[in-house]
C-alpha cells in the first residue's frame, strides 16, 4: 500500500524586511513602538470585554515606520472590545496577477511571529458567484500580509485563524456582491467573526504622477481628499464612498475593500463607524509626496 503525504501549502511572507522588521524580536519591538508611538494609542493592547460589538475595520498598510502607528488604534480598540476567533481581510490588489476577486481557501501564511491558519470552512462558504479560489492573487500581496502581524502581536496566546480575500476589481456591484457574501456567510458561522478592510487613503505628490493644485502643499491636499472618503465611511455608506473616490479622482488604494466590510458590518447589525486616527507619511518624512491613512471602527 502507498502511503497519502498531503502537503500543506505555505505561504511565506513576501515583504518582511521591507514593510516590516526581518526578526521575530526585532518585529515585535517595532510592533510594540508603534502602539507606544506619540501618533498611536500611546498604551500597549490588552485583550478585554468593551462593550463595542467591532463587526469591521479599516487599517492602513503601509511599511510599519509610516502606517504603523495608525494601525495600531484599530488593533488598540479591537483587543479592548475582545477580538475575534476568525478574520476576513479584505485588500487590494497591487500585483495585478490571479483572479479579480480571489479567496486562498487553505494553508497557513508564515510571518516572523509565527504561522498563521486559514479557516478552510469558511473560506470555502466564500466560494461563490464572483469569489474565486486563487492563491496567485496572493503570493505577492502586501496589503493582506501586513496586517497579520499586529494581529499575532495584540492576540498572545489567543487561537485565531484568518481568510485572505483579494480585490483586483473594486467597482460597486463588485464590492456589494462581496460584501453580501460575507455578511451571509458570517451568519452561517458559529464563531465571532471581524472584516478587516486593508486601504491606504490618497497617495499624492511626484512618487504618484497624482500632484496637487499648485500652491497647495502635498499632506495638504490628501487630508482634503481623504475627508471626502472618510466622511462617506463615517456615514456607512458605500456607494456613495466610491461615487466620491470616482468623481474626485481620489487616489485611495482599497476603496473596494472598504465598500464591501460596510455592506457586510451593515448586514451583520452595525450601525455605527468611527474614525479612530488619520495621519499622513508627511508626518514620519516631509518630501514632495505624501500617503494619508486611518484606522476606523465599525460596530
Amino acid at each position: 500500500m502507498g502511503v497519502k503525504i498531503i502537503l500543506e501549502k505555505i505561504r511565506k511572507p513576501a515583504v518582511a524586511g521591507q514593510f516590516y522588521e526581518a526578526g521575530q524580536t526585532q518585529l515585535q519591538e517595532s510592533i510594540k513602538d508603534c502602539f507606544l508611538d506619540e501618533r498611536g494609542p500611546r498604551s500597549l493592547p490588552k485583550i478585554g470585554k468593551g462593550t463595542k460589538n467591532i463587526k469591521g475595520l479599516v487599517v492602513p498598510h503601509a511599511g510599519y515606520i509610516y502606517s504603523g502607528a495608525i494601525a495600531a488604534h484599530s488593533y488598540y480598540q479591537l483587543s479592548l472590545n475582545g477580538f475575534a476567533d476568525t478574520f476576513i481581510i479584505l485588500g487590494p490588489n497591487h500585483t495585478g496577477m490571479g483572479s479579480g476577486v480571489a479567496v486562498m481557501t487553505e494553508g497557513t501564511w508564515q510571518t516572523p511571529l509565527g504561522s498563521l491558519s486559514i479557516n478552510k470552512h469558511i473560506a470555502n462558504h466564500l466560494l461563490k458567484e464572483i469569489i474565486d479560489n486563487d492563491e496567485n492573487a496572493h503570493r505577492y500581496e502586501h496589503s493582506i500580509e501586513v496586517q497579520i502581524p499586529f494581529l499575532q502581536f495584540c492576540a498572545k496566546e489567543t487561537k485565531f485563524d484568518f481568510i485572505p480575500l483579494s480585490m483586483n476589481m473594486q467597482d460597486y456591484e463588485t464590492a456589494k456582491e462581496v460584501g453580501e457574501i460575507i455578511a451571509d456567510t458570517i451568519k452561517e458561522s458559529d464563531r465571532k467573526v471581524v472584516i478587516i478592510a486593508s486601504s491606504d487613503f490618497s497617495h499624492v505628490g511626484f512618487n504618484y504622477s497624482s500632484m496637487p493644485p499648485k500652491g497647495s502643499r502635498v499632506d495638504e491636499y490628501a487630508k482634503k481628499q481623504d475627508k471626502m472618503a472618510i466622511d462617506k465611511i463615517i456615514k456607512m455608506q458605500p456607494e456613495e464612498l466610491i461615487k466620491t473616490v470616482y468623481e474626485n479622482n481620489i487616489t485611495m488604494c482599497g476603496y473596494g475593500p472598504i465598500a464591501a466590510m460596510l455592506t457586510a458590518a451593515k448586514k451583520l447589525g452595525a450601525s455605527k463607524a468611527e474614525l479612530l486616527k488619520y495621519g499622513t507619511s508627511y508626518e514620519v518624512h516631509p518630501n514632495s509626496s505624501c500617503v494619508g491613512y486611518g484606522a476606523i471602527a465599525v460596530y
